[in-house]
């Protein structure tokens, strides 16, 4: 970045500043207020002379570049200013580029053309109240659950009026409420039912809970408590609850819970927020998860680290467990979960403080795992499914993942292990909470805003493919 000289060699000023002011003191009069370039060149143009990858831009940063007539910053910004700093240039590239990209909107009569498939938006049903998850009973009926607290069936496209009785009591502030519902893989033989809530606690506290129940006659019988985290381990923050389900088809459900607004949580094996946990179907604990025995340590703790996992899913072919969690701004995380492993929260992260404030300049640590893929600036990722359907067979085995802030639904290629590329199917159609591959081969959607669950169905090819697909690498 070009300044004067002055800067560079000012002692290092407080790392709690918001970073675009310290852009604009810094940076603007050479590179531009809008980042487009000045005396020096753009920011956001995608182009680097010296490094396109976070740690060559913060080392321009830091060692400037002289012959250019850029001066170092790094007596005049901390390590924590420049992290945020090549955090701020992303998050700007990033708007200016996708304000010269037009996505295609799909609707029932509107068919747009993706990379690989052409498909059609149809909706399913309408009338829900903020749906959070969606699930498949064996004759079709559609189970839905609505964040205030209720549990409601769809039965051929219909929304029943009535929603299930006999549900648990919520927990619905902030992002508290009703959150996933899964079924069991065996529900024809066993009828269980899985739900994750808010748990109401004392004095407006409140943390993520698992029961299990039937449906009969309308109403949520036989309720099983398969976990709930001592009183005294509950939170009173309104955020971070988590939380999705994983059958692994050996007997097992994973489960995530966020850190709930304590950050620091995430790294204490005592406390269960911060976690993906793993146990029996009917809730006990097995013997070879990574901290049983381990004093002070959750039996049930699978990873830790984890901020806010809001999307958990299974490879139908390699079975790794792999995992969606919100980064602050900046840092929104694929992770492939492993037992026992930190996942760095709030250690190590590529975001940093929503104010815009610096959070830390560490990426990366020893004995703490990357991400397989972070997105900065944050899309709000939050449901994930791998699509095993027939409809759309060329996206067979490919994850697909929603994001509620940029009201996307991408589509990730996935080979050993690495995302080797991602393409966003649409944009802006509504905030997108679940993402779900239907037992009729369809993908179904949840949206927040208008409220209604969706499906893509194949249709002809009638507009042209939704803008150009984001790369996978930084």
């Amino acid at each position: 970045m070009f300044a004067p000289l002055a800067w560079a060699q000012s002692s290092p000023q407080p790392s709690r500043r918001d970073v675009a002011d310290v852009y604009a003191s810094l940076c603007a009069n050479c590179h531009g207020p809008k980042l487009e370039g000045a005396l020096g060149p753009s920011l956001v143009d995608d182009t680097w002379k010296s490094g396109a990858d976070d740690e060559s831009i913060a080392r321009s940063i830091r060692e400037g570049q002289l012959p250019a007539g850029m001066p170092a910053f790094s007596a005049a910004l901390s390590p924590q200013d420049i992290r945020a700093l090549v955090i701020y240039i992303r998050e700007q590239g990033a708007e200016r580029r996708s304000k010269g990209t037009a996505f295609a909107k799909p609707a029932a009569d509107k068919a747009v053309r993706s990379e690989l498939h052409a498909f059609k938006l149809e909706t399913v049903t309408e009338g829900l109240d903020t749906p959070w998850s969606v699930a498949f009973l064996p004759d079709g009926r559609m189970l839905v659950t609505e964040k205030e607290g209720r549990l409601r069936v769809v039965e051929k496209g219909r929304l029943l009026p009535e929603p299930i009785r006999g549900t648990p009591a919520v927990w619905s502030k902030g992002q508290g409420g009703l959150l996933d519902v899964a079924v069991h893989p065996d529900y024809a033989k066993n009828g269980w039912i899985y739900l994750s809530y808010s748990d109401p606690g004392a004095n407006g506290s409140a943390m993520t809970a698992i029961v299990r129940g039937k449906l009969r006659e309308g109403r949520f019988v036989e309720q099983q408590t398969l976990f709930r985290a001592p009183p005294g381990l509950y939170r009173n923050a309104g955020v971070h609850f988590g939380s999705r389900f994983v059958f692994d088809g050996k007997g097992h459900l994973f489960f995530s819970i966020g850190e709930r607004g304590h950050k620091e949580d995430a790294q204490d094996l005592s406390r269960p927020n911060g976690k993906v946990h793993r146990i029996h179907e009917d809730g006990s604990i097995p013997k070879d998860n990574p901290f049983v025995g381990r004093k002070g340590a959750l039996p049930s703790i699978w990873s830790y680290g984890n901020r806010n996992p809001q999307g958990l899913a299974q490879h139908p072919v390699t079975g790794e467990l792999w995992e969606t969690e919100h980064g602050p701004r900046g840092g929104d995380e694929l992770n492939r979960i492993e037992p026992g492993r930190n996942y760095g929260w709030p250690v190590i992260t590529y975001g940093m403080n929503y104010d815009g404030t610096p959070m830390t300049d560490r990426t990366a640590q020893e004995g703490m795992e990357q991400p397989v893929l972070h997105w900065t600036p944050s899309i709000a990722v939050c449901a994930a499914d791998f699509y095993t359907g027939s409809h759309f067979p060329q996206w067979k085995n490919d994850l697909f993942v929603g994001a509620l802030a940029q009201q996307e639904v991408r589509r990730l290629r996935i080979e050993g292990g690495k995302v080797v590329h991602q393409e966003v199917l649409f944009k802006d159609v509504g905030r997108v909470r679940d993402v779900v591959s239907g037992p009729d081969g369809y993908l179904y959607v949840a949206f927040n805003g208008p409220d209604r669950i969706a499906r893509l169905v194949p249709a002809p090819v009638v507009e042209p493919a939704s803008g150009k697909a984001p790369s996978a690498k930084p």
